[in-house]
């Protein structure tokens, strides 16, 4: 897979995705501010094309990969997904809707039930869609079973008797039943051990080659992340602040963060010197953030500018012909 694969054409089209949670009000106490958990997000996923969305714990990537597929109510914002606006959608029309759009669960447990068998899982979906012929299911489950790597027979067992691996392949058949155009993968291989890390990921990238499904991928694992992206978003604190191909954002990041969070990447040859740079203090908090750049209270480049003028994603000139985003005052 070349990470520099130019997409045919948008499939999805996020723009200054918003969603704030306000805390309920309660009798004498004063209203808290909004936590903005994702502060007016933009992004596109071309078709058979894998976005990576990267960040550290609690900058915004689920809520946003949730956001997008409506399982999470948007404060403001527009997602646009083969040319049509999915947040004015009626509840209806978004559950038809959702055939094409598919979500892999960071959980490969607490996302199957436990009361149905496997096969009963992947054939649901097939079911709630109108394939009303239980012998055309039990030949889709099965020829998904097969393609997932599992073996037929295993369809009569229950998600507790799988291992964890197993159990996201079950998961990954479930979403590729009603062949979607997009595939939301929230943290798919996190909860995994690392040899069945790289299975899932191989699995994933060989179904986009055969099938050119586009994946929507949250991870904070770079190592993952550089093997199956096409293009990488770096989020901090609810804001996108990088967006870049694959090959350039790994060796040629421009935002600080992006370098900061590179650089904590561990180095496969022990002899090679690990060049560490560490974040200063903690991450500001959602419900107050820093004005300006909402990274300058731990930006080692900070000048008074970035106190008070928030900069704009903007392109940058590259090597390449890529596009390569950023959102910094002096990168």
């Amino acid at each position: 897979m070349s990470a520099t694969l130019p997409p045919t054409s948008t499939l999805l089209k996020v723009t200054q995705l918003k969603k704030h949670y306000i805390a309920p009000k309660r009798w004498l106490v004063a209203q808290k501010p909004p936590i903005q958990a994702v502060d007016g997000v933009s992004f596109t996923v071309g078709r058979g094309e894998t976005l990576s969305l990267v960040g550290e714990s609690g900058c915004g990537k689920t809520t946003t990969a949730k956001s997008v597929m409506r399982l999470i109510e948007p404060t403001s914002g527009s997602v646009q997904f083969d040319g049509e606006e999915l947040l004015t959608l009626s509840a209806e029309q978004m559950r038809l809707r959702r055939r094409d759009v598919q979500i892999i669960f960071q959980d490969p447990y607490a996302s199957l039930s436990p009361r149905l068998m496997a096969g009963e899982i992947v054939a649901e979906p097939l079911k709630n869609f109108g394939m009303n012929s239980a012998a055309e299911r039990r030949e889709r489950v099965q020829w998904l079973f097969g393609k997932v790597g599992l073996r037929p027979e295993a369809a009569k067992k229950y998600p507790h008797e799988f291992s964890g691996g197993q159990r996201q392949r079950l998961g990954i058949a479930r979403a590729l039943a009603l062949n979607p155009k997009l595939i939301v993968c929230d943290e798919p291989v996190s909860a995994l051990d690392v040899s069945v890390q790289a299975q899932v990921v191989n699995l994933l990238m060989d179904l986009q080659a055969e099938f050119g499904i586009a994946y929507l991928f949250v991870a904070h694992d770079l190592a993952v992340v550089r093997h199956i992206s096409h293009r990488v978003a770096v989020m901090y604190l609810g804001h996108i602040v990088e967006v870049a191909d694959r090959d350039t954002l790994f060796s040629a990041p421009r935002h600080p963060y992006t370098e900061i969070l590179l650089s904590a990447v561990p180095v496969p040859n022990p002899r090679t010197p690990a060049k560490r740079m560490l974040l200063q203090g903690d991450p500001p908090s959602p419900a107050n953030p820093p004005s300006g750049c909402r990274f300058h209270t731990r930006c080692p480049l900070v000048q008074d500018v970035c106190k008070t003028q928030a900069p704009a994603l903007s392109a940058r000139e590259t090597a390449s012909a890529s596009v390569h985003q950023v959102a910094c005052h002096f990168r």
